[in-house]
Formats: structure tokens, C-alpha cells, sequence
């Protein structure tokens, strides 16, 4: 599927020195990143002559990789969710070059600023241990969600999302049922899951741009200070708490399982920075109900994970651990609705 970055490496340079207006540009270093199992990641040195980037400049490319998983967003449409977050004030790297599938490298790509800090999980949440530093990132991470919402269904800069649903609970559901109805192996706990979901929903609220990943892992922090939310492929209009839950599930949090705000600290810095920057309220039975959610649809996600290495589609040993996860986030689902339960039988 196309050619890789170090196969085009001239017409991506041409392709360089157009997009900034230089006379030439030349790719000193092309080194691929880690992490990311749906996208391809490299970091370019790249010497701009003239234009409008002048010098040495640290880029990143962000490209197709074979396989995605649906519902992503294409290339493009992630440049153009990534600018509009950009422009309302949100932390992320400076979008700067989209090219099509007939560009350099024969598949979508966009070029964004290289920023310094890690998004490693364990290098992120071991310096989270220092208590204080771990409130602070968690501070700044609710933050950023609440500037993320104030994106609304009917920006004209976002066309391209699919359009918001009055109930987006049920949409997810629906969407997880029909993957479980065509995967071949029963799998009855996150189908039980899915009833409890249908059974116990919320009210609905307006919706909002969610990041849709929203976890420890998708941001870059450097000094336990966040510089940059990453990897808005799954951006779509949903519920206010969808991304609070889903940066709240067990799994983000590794070995630091008391700190449920992925893995860095107590919930209550991150929400106290949601409400501060202007979140919607939190309701805590309805942010208990989104963390179910998100264990649900993760487990599911996690066999689909799986299929993409089993098939051979994109052999991969992280895709597999993943899938040989899936009864860890199955039981912690369990659990959490069983503390539901059991706080409901307390209060009638």
C-alpha cells in the first residue's frame, strides 16, 4: 500500500519544499516512532532553504497504515480535526501539510510539528508517583477536555463527522452488538455487559467533540508537565463524560491501579480541571455508567485487535497481548457493575 518514507524520499522532499515555499528542503533524518498501532509514525530533521520554515525543523509524519480500525478517521480528516482543535486553544502539535493519496508516498499523510516529551504509559505514570506532579498532569489533562467540548455539532470547519445522535449510548451499543453478532466466537460477558448498558443509560446530553481515545498513552508529557494531546482518529460527536470514562478505565492505569485517572492520579483533579475550564457538570452515577462503557467497548475493540493479528492483515505482537487481555477488562466490567449493584441494594 503505497511506498514508505524512506522509498520517497525525494518526491516527499519536493513535496516539503512546496508546502513551505523554500527553494529545496532535504531530509536530513527519517526515523520511525514507536507506539500507535494504527497509525505510522516518523520523525523527520528536515533543512528548509528560505520559505516559510527556514532552517532545520523537527517534524513528525503521520501516515496510513494497511488495515485501520472502522470508524477511524482518514488522514485528512484527522489534519483538519487536529486544526480545529488547534485554533480553539487545545494542545496539540501545529498541524502543517495534508497530501492525498496521489502525493509522495501514494497514501494519505499530514506533516505536524515534532514536539519534545515522552508518551510512553510506564515512563508517564512513574513519574506521576510523586503525588503532587500526578494531580497537576491530571489537572491539566480535564483541562484540556473541557476546551476539546467547546467544539459543537454544525462546525462548518468539521463536515466531514458523522452526524450527532440523539442517544449516544445507544449508538455504541448498537455498533458493539452488531461487531459481537458477526464475530464467530460467542463471547457472553460483553454481551451481558451491553444488556446492563441498555438497561441502566442515562439521560442524554448535547453532544460534543470527543477525542474518542482518550487515555495516558495518547499524550505527550515531558517534565510531568502535558504538552500535546495525540492521535485524534476516533474524534467524532458524543456524550460529555464519554472521554472522562474512558481515561478512567483499569487498563490505561498499568500497575497503578488506585490512581484511576489513568494511571496518574485520584479522579478528582481531573474533573476539578474539566469544571474549572467550563466542562458540563459531572454526575457521578453517570460517569460510573460511561466507565462501564468504555471497559465494554475495549473489550470488544480488544478481540477485533486480535483479529488483525491472527488474519496476518498487520502482524503485530502488541495487537496480540492486547486480545489476550480481553478477560481482564471483561471481569473489571463485572466488577464495576456489581459495585453498581450493590450500591443501588444500600440505597433502596
Amino acid at each position: 500500500m503505497g511506498l514508505s518514507v524512506t522509498a520517497a524520499t525525494a518526491a516527499l522532499e519536493a513535496f516539503l519544499a512546496r508546502s513551505a515555499a523554500a527553494q529545496c528542503a532535504r531530509i536530513a533524518h527519517a526515523t520511525p516512532l514507536t507506539g500507535g498501532t494504527l497509525h505510522e509514525n516518523w520523525r523527520l530533521a528536515v533543512d528548509f532553504d528560505g520559505g516559510t520554515l527556514p532552517g532545520r525543523q523537527e517534524l513528525v509524519l503521520r501516515a496510513d497504515r494497511p488495515v485501520c480500525l472502522a470508524g477511524c478517521l482518514s488522514r485528512r480528516e484527522e489534519f483538519e480535526v487536529m486544526k480545529a482543535v488547534w485554533s480553539a486553544g487545545v494542545s496539540v502539535p501545529e498541524p502543517l501539510w495534508v497530501a492525498g493519496a496521489r502525493g509522495p508516498l501514494g497514501r494519505e499523510f499530514f506533516v505536524m510539528r515534532w514536539l519534545a516529551g515522552t508518551a510512553a504509559p510506564e515512563e508517564v505514570i512513574a513519574r506521576a508517583a510523586d503525588a503532587a506532579a500526578g494531580e497537576r498532569l491530571a489537572r491539566q489533562l480535564g483541562t484540556e477536555l473541557a476546551l476539546i467540548q467547546r467544539l459543537r455539532p454544525g462546525d462548518d470547519r468539521l463536515p466531514f463527522l458523522a452526524p450527532a445522535v440523539p442517544d449516544r449510548a445507544q449508538a455504541l451499543i448498537a455498533a458493539t452488538r452488531a461487531y459481537l453478532d458477526a464475530c464467530p466466537t460467542p463471547h457472553p460477558v460483553i454481551e451481558w455487559g451491553l444488556r446492563w448498558l441498555e438497561l441502566n443509560k442515562p439521560r442524554p446530553a448535547g453532544a460534543v467533540l470527543v477525542h474518542g481515545d482518550f487515555r495516558t498513552g495518547n499524550y505527550l508529557a515531558d517534565g510531568g508537565e502535558l504538552v500535546a494531546i495525540l492521535d485524534w482518529e476516533l474524534a467524532a460527536w458524543g456524550h460529555p463524560l464519554e472521554d472522562l470514562g474512558w481515561f478512567c478505565m483499569r487498563f490505561w492505569r498499568l500497575d497503578a491501579v488506585d490512581h484511576a485517572a489513568g494511571g496518574i492520579a485520584r479522579r478528582e483533579p481531573l474533573l476539578a480541571g474539566y469544571a474549572a475550564a467550563g466542562g458540563s457538570p459531572v454526575d457521578r452515577e453517570a460517569l460510573h455508567y460511561w466507565e462501564v462503557m468504555a471497559n465494554v467497548r475495549w473489550a470488544a475493540i480488544s478481540i477485533q485487535q486480535a483479529e488483525r493479528h491472527l488474519s496476518g492483515t498487520d502482524k503485530s505482537l502488541e495487537l496480540c497481548l492486547i486480545g489476550r487481555r480481553t478477560a481482564e477488562i471483561e471481569l473489571e466490567s463485572l466488577q464495576l457493575i456489581a459495585a453498581d449493584t450493590a450500591r443501588r441494594s444500600c440505597h433502596a
